[in-house]
């Protein structure tokens, strides 16, 4: 099966299209004010209008209100729903309610990190790991750590899922290799800047997925 690839944290119409144009299978908007990657509505509307139909639109959350969620929803004409430090029970409620294919971001540090995957099953329809960011960070993500790949060896997923955290041009080949990834997931790894995108490191990144 080809690995998939997402573009996560896109802000600009060039670097939209050069995600779309590599080949990625999602591109992610995100809905979070203390991000530089951070979206308003009409930006996300119009960057959401560029998107061509084989392409999914992931907005990305961290425990939102259901204001926003449907806001963000109407204005980025979202696909999938991406929810960072949101309890199951949220996550399965807001599943329920938009009908939309929901992932629920875990943070991983430590094999024990993993069991939590579990509680998800029934309430998302992805588990996405991501690095587990240090305390009183003001981001859950984005910020260019990765997790110890090997904590994956042997793990029964619970769920389809997807690989996230410290992922860029020159690792994510060794990323999909050892982990047997089925979607990865990059932001920071294809800046220049924190929130700025370069649509050449973008290419870099959807070639690397693409000749695994």
């Amino acid at each position: 099966m080809p690995v998939s690839a997402k573009i996560c944290g896109l802000s600009t119409p060039a670097t939209l299209d050069a995600a779309v144009a590599g080949g990625a299978s999602h591109v992610g908007f995100v809905f979070f004010p203390p991000s530089p990657r951070n979206v308003g509505l009409d930006l996300a509307a119009g960057l959401a209008a560029r998107v061509p139909g084989q392409v999914r639109r992931v907005g990305v959350f961290v425990d939102p209100d259901d204001a926003l969620l449907d806001a963000a929803v109407a204005a980025g004409r979202l696909d999938s729903i991406q929810l960072h430090k949101t309890a199951p029970e949220r996550v399965a409620a807001i599943r329920s309610r938009l009908r939309r294919d929901t992932w629920a971001a875990l943070a991983v540090k430590t094999r024990a990190d993993l069991d939590a995957a579990r509680s998800y099953a029934g309430a998302a329809d992805r588990i996405l790991y991501d690095a587990k960011t240090p305390p009183g960070a003001a981001l859950p993500g984005g910020m260019g750590l990765r997790f110890d790949w090997t904590l994956l060896d042997g793990f029964r997923h619970p769920l389809p899922w997807a690989l996230s955290g410290g992922l860029d041009p020159a690792n994510v080949t060794e990323a999909i290799a050892r982990t047997g990834a089925p979607l990865v997931d990059v932001s920071s790894g294809v800046e220049e800047a924190p929130g700025v995108k370069d649509p050449a490191r973008i290419g870099a990144f959807l070639g690397a997925v693409t000749r695994v």
